[in-house]
């Protein structure tokens, strides 16, 4: 499949709407793909450096973001969109009906976190805010959310512009509470599909500080893996510590536990399958000199796959109850193995949609639009499959290099190293990555879209 784009190269076609918030002139027009780039360009320069300076400088935590979400509406709406606030509590949904076709969904996440910025820059967050508990949180926009939502305006924006270039129904979504991995099940289950329709295809993107400014990676499989989060409460017969063999110590055997665990992955999992179990905390006791009765242990366990997920959450209950079993307690005292939260699946990218996409990029930008794919070395989780799992969307979740390559040059000189996502130092350079990133955007809708 071509991309509409290339009729655009015959003749000049006047903007449509929103010609002042982009700030470019009624005889302005896209006549190749350099008019787009232009266009976006005046648009950074006349709406979304500020705006990304205003949310950079306000973020909200997750579930809290009224006033992210209300600016983001005001935006959408002056784009020419018609808007829903409040789907999933704080969530935006902007629908652009242009005639018929399919119905493809854009989505980009709002909230910040719980982090003190010190990132020294000129626009930094001063912001606290009160979390759910209510303590005072200092809140940054520390994995580039503020990024997601301008270039979702500047997307908006440029598609409104190009109305006469594509057919079908756009839906913009701003999302809520993707740091507490909740925000896409809350809008599902708010009916989001029901509402405002299914879509076709589905895309999202995310700012990379480790990739180079402005560039795009779009992975063919998994960019992102599953996450379950596991609870084990270890019970133990309770005694002074002067006399441990009246009782049984529930520490040493979590302790024995934590160990075990790590051996389903070096031993049960195949060594090039992407998994890990990480024991995050581990109480019991209140004082030196007694043994308690019970240890709580709490687990992130991830995966790619559906076989090794199952293989890791039964192992982990085995290797507990067997622990404890070995330890001599009996059978009513064995530990309680809970799976808590709503499982995360992996991100799968649709294998022949990321290569269509990536084809049409190529076309447009070019090969040196792409960043060099480098070997993960984490196993990051996103709740966007929410969206695409069940039932089934193809979907592309692509990233956009957020720093510079002065930068890293830098940094292999001895130079300080860039920082990384959820830092207090984090920062990337808004305008080659807001910039790409509605470049890429409109031109995979601009395909998807196409009359």
């Amino acid at each position: 499949m071509k991309s509409n784009f290339t009729k655009l190269h015959s003749a000049l076609r006047p903007i449509c709407i929103a010609l002042a918030i982009a700030g470019v002139s009624s005889s302005s027009a896209f006549a190749a793909d350099s008019e787009l780039k232009l266009a976006i360009a005046k648009n950074y320069n006349a709406q979304l450096k500020p705006l990304f300076e205003h949310f950079h400088q306000n973020p909200e935590l997750s579930f809290m973001e009224t006033k992210t979400a209300a600016r983001l509406a005001k935006e959408l709406r002056a784009a020419g969109f018609e808007v829903t606030e409040g789907v999933g509590k704080t969530g935006v949904v902007a629908m652009l009906k242009n005639g018929p076709g399919p119905l493809v969904m854009l989505r980009a996440d709002m909230d910040g976190l719980p982090l003190e910025e010190k990132s020294g820059l000129p626009y930094a967050s001063k912001v606290q805010q009160k979390d759910p508990d209510g303590k005072d949180q200092f809140v940054m926009h520390a994995c580039g959310h503020d990024v997601h939502i301008t270039s979702l305006v500047g997307t908006a924006v440029q598609m409104a512009a190009l109305k006469n270039q594509w057919s079908g129904t756009l839906m913009l979504v701003g999302q809520p509470a993707e740091e507490r991995v909740g925000g896409a099940a809350a809008m599902m289950k708010d009916q989001i599909w029901k509402r405002f329709g299914q879509p076709k295809y589905a895309l999202a993107f995310h700012v990379d500080s480790g990739s180079e400014a402005g560039k795009i990676v779009a992975e063919e499989g998994s960019p992102y893996s599953g996450v379950d989060t596991v609870e084990i409460t270890v019970h133990g017969i309770g005694t002074h510590g002067a006399y441990p063999h009246l009782g049984k110590d529930p520490v040493v055997i979590g302790a024995q536990i934590v160990l075990a665990l790590q051996t389903i992955v070096t031993r049960e999992v195949a060594p090039r399958e992407p998994a890990v179990i990480t024991v995050g905390s581990f109480h019991s006791g209140t004082k030196s000199n007694i043994i308690s009765d019970q240890a709580k242990l709490q687990l992130s366990v991830r995966s790619e796959s559906k076989e090794t997920r199952e293989l890791l959450l039964a192992a982990i209950k085995r290797v507990a109850m067997n622990t404890a079993r070995a330890a001599g307690l009996p059978e009513n005292l064995l530990p309680e193995v809970v799976e808590r939260d709503t499982p995360t699946p992996p991100t799968l990218n649709d294998i022949p949609l990321t290569q269509h996409l990536k084809k049409v990029w190529t076309a447009k930008l070019g090969k040196d639009a792409f960043a060099t794919p480098k070997m993960r070395d984490g196993m990051g989780a996103e709740d966007f499959p929410f969206f695409t799992s069940d039932p089934y969307i193809p979907s592309v979740y692509f990233s956009i290099g957020g720093t510079p390559k002065a930068d890293f040059d830098n940094e292999k000189k001895g130079g300080p190293a860039v920082p990384g996502h959820h830092s207090p130092i984090f920062k990337i350079t808004p305008e080659p990555a807001i910039r790409a990133g509605v470049e890429a955007s409109v031109i995979a809708l601009l395909d998807l879209l196409k009359k």
